[in-house]
């Protein structure tokens, strides 16, 4: 079981459940191949950085994932393609040196649950940052309080957390997941 830490705001409220997350090749690659394969419905990813938040839906299971270099790249054919940076990167080596490697390589990775007012989750993610403590990405998992459209949604649709599920079971250690189903969502 990952460890777990909590957020606390000035008021002594906690906002935020996080599990700090592996940061080896192996697992990252591991995790993340899971996710954008077997996981991709309902998805929302993307930096999350002051002033700027993208949310992006992948357009279908990626053709292919491959990792080169340190860097895993998810391909989307004619749709695009990403990188991150989760290993050794050896061409850094010859253009920056160590410094270079260390920044590039992911520094922090976690998942998260924020927490409404009464701190019962709302949201359900995972983000990783770069060496530089900058971030690199975000994975929103599907909310049972937003559509499959984008809205909210009048009910929650706790089939939606079918992701965060696998997700806390499966790499976090968590078994109980009823917590998750106590939050009112973003209508109370």
């Amino acid at each position: 079981m990952l460890r777990h830490e909590q957020t606390v705001n000035d008021e002594g409220r906690v906002t935020e459940d996080r599990w700090p997350a592996p940061l080896d090749q192996d697992w990252l690659r591991a995790f993340l191949t899971d996710i954008f394969e077997n996981h991709w419905q309902g998805l929302s990813f993307g930096p999350i950085i002051e002033g700027a938040a993208y949310e992006l839906r992948p357009p279908g299971k990626p053709e292919r994932i491959n990792l080169h270099d340190g860097y895993l790249t998810v391909f989307y054919g004619l749709s695009g393609h990403f990188h991150l940076c989760i290993g050794r990167n050896e061409a850094a080596v010859k253009q920056g040196g160590e410094a270079l490697v260390a920044r590039r390589r992911a520094g922090k990775a976690e998942f998260f649950r924020s927490l409404d007012s009464e701190g019962h989750p709302r949201i359900w993610g995972f983000r990783m940052e770069n060496g530089a403590g900058e971030p690199a990405l975000c994975l929103f998992f599907p909310n049972p309080f937003i559509t499959p459209d984008d809205r909210l949604a009048d009910e929650p649709d706790w089939d939606r957390l079918a992701t965060w599920d696998h997700v806390r079971s499966t790499y976090i250690g968590l078994e109980d997941g009823a917590p998750d189903r106590l939050s009112k969502g973003y209508r109370s």
